[in-house]
């Protein structure tokens, strides 16, 4: 099928609820896609952090298969084999003790969530219950995360919410403290806030919320759906401020394609739950849990982490040179590969046209390009898309280049 047979058929059978570009996106490999007509595209989103390892990386495609003509699903009834071994993996290689397998970075937040609530009226009773997120903040589209995200466009038309949740100003210590009332049990963040405009929270802040967290036995959730599993440089983002989470919620990555989602936590949260106090169908499966101990794998072994922070720091500088010729940059921020570039106007007509040049990346908050490249990105594929928005850039306003 052609791009237009494929997008007129999606347009009468799929429901609304995607801006999309007119093509289908049929094959990939690595950094590159190709549409349904052969166009061929860098893909600087991957799936929005998702494709960590690129397009059909030999990792996942080979695990896939493996385990498809083995066993593909059963009941959490019985203990299953790689979901047993990669909680094993995700806790050796983090400070955590436990984990719950699900299918989403939302169902992975409800989840923390929920263990929260349940591990603080056990030990307080009923009452403090109230889960304390940042403003600008974005944790899923469930009711319940919809809520938790600190961004009232999102709440719209939804109403009744759930109770429950507040919000406070990020990277703001005072305005936090203030915050923090009797009745809350948990302060759920992002360490880089994706959806709200790739903004890196400031040590010093994370540092004090979790001095306080401690200080009023508050537990400390960690959403890192979009900074896990390598995307800062480090495997998880914490790591990067040198902070020990209660809880911690991960998905995107974590599959390396294939939906999947979890949370972790210490052993002395972990035990709030009893059975029947949560569960999830195909949450851990043999399928997506078989993929996700072959990415993580991957990932620990030595110098993928040291690779992609030179990778960052590569790609940074040619965002540094491209800020210094064009003024309307204003900033470029985040951490390691998930990269933000802020400009003085919307950006959603630039990321139209670097689609239309075979660049893939998007616009959050109305002005910041979100770069999400695969971690496995070479030097080669970053100077075509440097290229590619050096371009753009020049046209989105050519009198910069007077004088010149």
């Amino acid at each position: 099928m052609t791009n237009q047979e494929i997008k007129t058929l999606g347009e009468k059978y799929v429901m609304n609820t995607y801006g999309r570009y007119p093509v289908a996106l049929v094959r990939g490999e690595g950094t590159l896609v190709w549409d349904a007509d052969g166009k061929e595209y860098l893909d600087f989103l991957g799936g929005i952090a998702v494709n960590a390892l690129g397009h059909c990386a030999p990792e996942v495609t080979g695990a896939l298969k493996e385990q498809a003509d083995t066993l593909i699903h059963c009941s959490n009834l019985y203990w299953i084999e790689p979901q047993v071994q990669l909680a094993r993996l995700l806790c050796e290689n983090s400070v955590f003790d436990k984990v719950f397998f699900c299918n989403s970075g939302a169902e992975a937040n409800e989840g923390a969530i929920k263990l929260a609530r349940k591990y603080s009226e056990l030990k307080y009773g009923p009452g403090r219950h109230t889960v304390l997120t940042m403003d600008n903040s974005f944790h899923g589209r469930t009711l319940a995360t919809l809520t938790a995200t600190g961004q009232p466009k999102f709440h719209k038309h939804f109403h009744p919410l759930p109770e429950g949740f507040s919000y406070a100003p990020f990277n703001d210590t005072a305005a936090f403290e203030e915050a923090l009332t009797e009745d809350v049990c948990a302060v759920l963040l992002e360490p880089v806030q994706g959806e709200g405009g790739v903004f890196a929270a400031d040590a010093d802040f994370l540092s004090r919320v979790q001095e306080l967290c401690r200080k009023k036995d508050i537990l400390l959730i960690l959403d890192e759906v979009q900074t896990g599993m390598g995307r800062t440089g480090h495997l998880f983002g914490y790591e990067a401020y040198g902070l020990t989470p209660d809880l911690m919620t991960l998905a995107k990555g974590l599959g390396g394609g294939v939906p999947i989602g979890a949370f972790l936590a210490t052993e002395a949260v972990a035990r709030a739950f009893s059975p029947g106090d949560h569960g999830s169908t195909f949450g851990g499966n043999p399928l997506n849990t078989r993929v996700g101990q072959a990415v993580l794998e991957t990932m620990t072994a030595p110098g993928f982490l040291e690779g992609v922070r030179e990778a960052s720091s590569y790609f940074r500088r040619g965002l540094n040179i491209l800020k210094e010729k064009y003024s309307f940059i204003r900033e470029i921020r985040g951490l390691g590969l998930m990269v933000g570039l802020d400009l003085t106007f919307p950006g959603a007509e630039l990321t139209r046209q670097g689609f239309e040049e075979g660049l893939l990346f998007n616009c959050t908050n109305n002005t910041t390009l979100r770069f999400l490249p695969p971690l496995t990105i070479s030097r080669e594929e970053m100077d075509r898309a440097l290229a590619i928005l050096d371009s753009l850039f020049s046209k989105a306003c050519p009198e910069e280049q007077e004088g010149k």
